[in-house]
Order: C-alpha cells, then sequence, then structure tokens
C-alpha cells in the first residue's frame, strides 16, 4: 500500500538528549525519513561527536546545548529552533536519567529533585514550549520516552519509577487537553535497552540472566525497537492515536 510508508519530510523533530544512545538513534533515523532534527544535550562534547555521526551519514542536524530541566535554557533551545527551523511539529522528550538509589524514603532530598527534573519536568518545560508553536502550525505529534519501570517498582530505582509513572500521567493529560488542537501526544515504555546508559545491568552476566528471566522474547531490547515505534507514533500513520503508552518490552508486563 503505497501511504503507508513513513515519510517526515518537511517536518521539523526535535530530540532532547538527543546526542547518544536511543535519543540520537531516533534523531538519526527521523533525518533518515526527511525530517529536518534538532537534538539537544548538555554536554557540548557529546553534541559535537554526534553531530559529525550525521555528518558522516550525509544527514543534517542541529545541534544545541540545554538543560532541558532548566525554564530559561529550554525557551532558548527553542528561539535558537524558531530561527534555524522555524518552529517545530514532532518533540521526543527522551531526556532521562536513572541513579540507583537508596530506598526512597532515605534518599536525600537534592537526588529527588534532580531525578524528577530530568525525568519529568524537563518533559513538561519542552511540551509547553512545543505546544505553543506547534498550535500555530495546525498540529503535531509529542513522544515521551517512558520505561515499564512507570509501572513496576524496582529496587535501587525508585524515584526513577515514580518520575516516570508521572511521565506517562503527562502524557495522558496533554494528550486529553490538546486533542481539539490535532496534537498527538504518546509515549513509548521500553524495558532494558541495550544501550551505555543502561551497561551496567546487561554487561553482568548474572544481572542479565535475572533480567532475562522475567522477559518471554528472551533478550532485551536493541535502541532500533524503540526507533521503530516513535517514527510510527512521528507519522501520520498514528494520526487516531493520543494518549497511548506502548510498552517495549518483549511481553515482560504481560
Amino acid at each position: 500500500m503505497s501511504g503507508m510508508e513513513i515519510d517526515l519530510s518537511g517536518k521539523v523533530a526535535l530530540v532532547t538528549g538527543g546526542s547518544r544512545g536511543i535519543g540520537m538513534a531516533i534523531a538519526m533515523s527521523m533525518a533518515e525519513k526527511g525530517a529536518r532534527v534538532a537534538i539537544s544535550g548538555r554536554k557540548q562534547e557529546n553534541l559535537d561527536r554526534a553531530a559529525a555521526d550525521f555528518k558522516e551519514r550525509h544527514l543534517q542536524v542541529l545541534a544545541v546545548s540545554a538543560n532541558a530541566g532548566q525554564a530559561g535554557q529550554v525557551d532558548s533551545l527553542f528561539s535558537v529552533l524558531d530561527r534555524e527551523l522555524g518552529g517545530v511539529d514532532i518533540l521526543v522528550n527522551n531526556v532521562g536519567t536513572n541513579i540507583l538509589t537508596p530506598s526512597v524514603a532515605e534518599a536525600d532530598e537534592g537526588l529527588f529533585d534532580k531525578l524528577m527534573e530530568t525525568n519529568l519536568k524537563s518533559a513538561f518545560l519542552a511540551s509547553a514550549q512545543a505546544v505553543k508553536r506547534m498550535k500555530k502550525r495546525g498540529g503535531g505529534k509529542i513522544i515521551n520516552i517512558s520505561s515499564i519501570a512507570a509501572r513496576k517498582a524496582a529496587r535501587g530505582m525508585g524515584i526513577y519509577c515514580v518520575a516516570k509513572a508521572g511521565l506517562e500521567m503527562l502524557t495522558k493529560v496533554l494528550a486529553q487537553e490538546l486533542a481539539p488542537d490535532r496534537i498527538n501526544v504518546n509515549a513509548v515504555a521500553p524495558s532494558v535497552v541495550k544501550t551505555k546508559f543502561s551497561q551496567p545491568f546487561w554487561s553482568n552476566e548474572s544481572i542479565l540472566n535475572e533480567i532475562l528471566k522475567t522477559i518471554p522474547m528472551g533478550r532485551i531490547a536493541e535502541t532500533s525497537d524503540v526507533v521503530g515505534a516513535v517514527l510510527f507514533l512521528a507519522s501520520s500513520l498514528s494520526d487516531f492515536i493520543t494518549g497511548e503508552i506502548i510498552n517495549i518490552d518483549g511481553g515482560s508486563l504481560a
């Protein structure tokens, strides 16, 4: 069937935390599908490395340094986007961090705030800026990168679990509020994905074996598993889908 291909030509996409891992894989795939792509991240050296990787593949990217959890820096990021790319049609809230934490009741306030800011507040701030622009453009797509940890409490990841649960409710609330504006808001929730971010889990054979016992498909996710779902949600194929969380977990929540 023609019309069933994923085509992002003429769209402007921003991927936060797009300088490495899942974010970079998503950004590159969107560029390959015809979108004009911007990535943001805190560390300039990671952005420079990512930009070089794009160039090597003959793809263009706008790399902007910004801390996605700080309102002023997010405002500046979107001003650069307006100036260089004329706005935004697709926002992927990918920035996130997971620090192994003691029990939540014993964690200090600073750690709680940091994990909330990076995993939840960042998506609120970027979405607020993107929505203003999407309304003027007659619609848009927001895709949040969650985790099955949002619905499955995990030891050592308590605050992260709470933040991702918040992100999933933010997805549903925004979906409901923005549906009349033709702005779709969805999320993808992977289990462990084979990236540098999760290397402590999959590089340790005994931990990996424990994880694999919980996954009916018998393997952990690859970045391409996540990218496929995000491209679908960013494309016109998913125009009537909003407020959904797609689990990318090989059946483990089932």
